[in-house]
């Protein structure tokens, strides 16, 4: 199986240009790759994207493409994390003589996204909306500890939360009211 971002990604972000200096500006990059997953019919309503800390330059975007893709694994954070490794060509992006990475996301980890995080190598961990906002149209996010941020700090991990919370808020409500397909595994 080949897991691949949707066409549109390429010519978006490319647009975009490549550069972000504020957290802002790189949240509202993912929650536009969101956006626009939704109005393109081709995924879920999340987007990520893997920065440079220190530059803000975009290392790789990531979309959910679970239900074209036929792969539950296919979040928008494992898909940005996935691009980020191929595009370094390690599978830790906290190795040696590699800059501090971020993953940016337009919502916070599900279990599985949260649980790759650590692995993952990156060194902070941004979200827009919350657990709850994604609950709350109908999505299970999976058991996580209720102090999964101080988890990750222990290990180093910085998270940041509620960046841009209202707008990516906006993306998950678009997605509910054009009546997107909800997908929990078995229905649930």
């Amino acid at each position: 199986m080949v897991l691949q971002l949707p066409d549109w990604v390429e010519s978006f972000v490319r647009d975009q240009g490549s550069c972000y200096p504020e957290v802002e500006e790189r949240m509202r990059l993912a929650i536009a790759l969101a956006q626009l997953n939704v109005e393109h019919g081709s995924g879920g309503p999340f987007g990520a994207a893997v920065f440079e800390m220190d530059s803000g330059r975009l290392l790789a975007p990531g979309v959910n493409v679970v239900v074209p893709a036929g792969c539950s694994v296919a979040h928008a954070e494992m898909m940005a994390l996935m691009v980020a490794q191929r595009v370094v060509g390690n599978f830790d992006l906290g190795g040696e003589g590699l800059p501090a990475y971020e993953l940016v996301t337009s919502a916070e980890p599900c279990a599985m996204c949260f649980g790759a995080v650590p692995w993952s190598g990156v060194r902070r961990l941004v979200c827009g909306a919350r657990a709850a906002d994604v609950q709350a149209i109908g999505f299970d996010e999976g058991p996580k500890m209720a102090d999964w941020v101080a988890e990750l700090e222990r290990r180093g991990i910085a998270v940041l939360r509620d960046v841009c919370r209202a707008e990516a808020r906006q993306v998950l409500t678009m997605y509910k009211a054009r009546g997107g397909l909800i997908y929990n595994g078995r229905g649930g």
